[in-house]
């Protein structure tokens, strides 16, 4: 195909700058999508600066990505030309392990393909994501978007949305559970909204009594100040399960007090250095501490359409692509309520 304009970073802690890339010519079973919008993740600043290690250059960033389908291979039975579409995290996987076979591709054995900052699956070609004007996927990765979503606010879904989604259905999150939420953030405010919308009564758990008046426009009934002692005290043994979005480092072990004998604390956010738990947080109660990573392919599209039946996006400011350095130190000062979303259009503005 011919050059696609987009934003990269050509090194570790370099400002993202205008760059070509070239997509691969799609095959029969892929679609080609035209980027309306991209969602910013706090990943991809861990990525363009290189803090996870491995990191490859040149890089472009963006795994939440919603556009139209221009192109559909010959094979290609799903979408048609015109859908609404998004890619998330992935953009393909070996389809034949035990973890594909189960619908659980970020488990692939063989190790799925990244939207950026990896290769295909042939393990040469390098992929680049949603800060560009369009991207080849294979059917089987490209989601349908519901229509009665405005595609900017919905493009965080494919990270933000699924990465809470996931845990809370797998832990059963259902009607009278009691849900906390640790941290209003990006993540945050996407689990206060599926958890509200399962039926949950949600206790927003924040450091800043700032947040209070958006956490219970966003779903949640409570709202409580994790730098009260108090707090801890208030709310022991009560809550069904936690999730928790904070990637600074806490201690797990007050978080774990406030679950109910048998309650689950999910990890959804990663803090840099490892966190000590003392063994009886967990044993008294059959507590479990557990972890979850986003989720595959079906069931992001059950996250989509639980959204679309609910009516559920995230809160987002847009922002023209000139505009992204600037976002990235806003995001480190925690300045955006609550996802930053490119206007992809803006690349083909001076």
């Amino acid at each position: 195909m011919s050059n696609t304009p987009a934003y990269a970073a050509s090194a570790a802690g370099k400002p993202l700058a205008p760059f070509s890339i070239e997509r691969r010519e799609p095959g029969p079973r892929d679609v080609v999508i035209d980027i309306l919008y991209c969602g910013v993740c706090h990943s991809d600043i861990h990525q363009v600066r290189d803090e996870w290690g491995g990191a490859m250059f040149p890089m472009v960033p963006g795994h939440e990505i919603i556009g139209r389908v221009s192109k559909t291979g010959a094979e290609v039975t799903k979408l048609k030309v015109g859908d609404m579409a998004g890619v998330g995290c992935m953009v393909d996987a070996c389809h034949a392990c035990p973890s594909c076979e189960r619908g659980q591709e970020q488990f692939c054995e063989k190790g799925s393909a990244p939207t950026y900052n990896g290769t295909e699956m042939d393990r040469k070609t390098p992929t680049f994501g949603g800060y560009s004007t369009r991207i080849v996927v294979p059917e089987s990765f490209a989601l349908a978007v519901p229509k009665n979503l405005d595609p900017a606010a919905a493009a965080p879904l494919l990270c933000a949305g699924i990465t809470t989604y996931s845990p809370l259905r797998q832990y059963d999150c259902k009607k009278g559970d009691r849900v906390g939420v640790v941290g209003l953030g990006g993540l945050g405010h996407m689990a206060v909204k599926l958890a509200a919308a399962m039926g949950a009564e949600v206790t927003m758990l924040s450091t800043s009594r700032s947040k209070e008046a958006d956490a219970g426009r966003l779903g949640a009934r409570a709202f409580e100040l994790t730098t009260d002692p108090a707090t801890f005290e208030k709310l022991a043994g009560r809550l069904d399960l936690i999730i928790d979005t904070i990637s600074a480092p806490h201690d797990y072990n007050k978080f774990l007090g406030l679950l109910r004998p048998g309650g689950t604390m999910v990890l959804v956010g990663a803090p840099p250095e490892p966190t000590p738990v003392a063994a009886f947080a967990l044993i008294g109660g059959n507590k479990r501490l557990a972890g979850s990573l986003i989720g595959g392919i079906p069931e992001t599209q059950a996250m989509l359409d639980f959204c679309g039946k609910h009516g559920i996006v995230s809160d987002v400011e847009v922002i023209p692509i000139q505009q992204i350095n600037e976002a990235y130190e806003r995001m480190m000062r925690n300045d955006v309520k609550y996802r930053f979303v490119i206007d992809i259009a803006s690349l083909g503005q001076a």
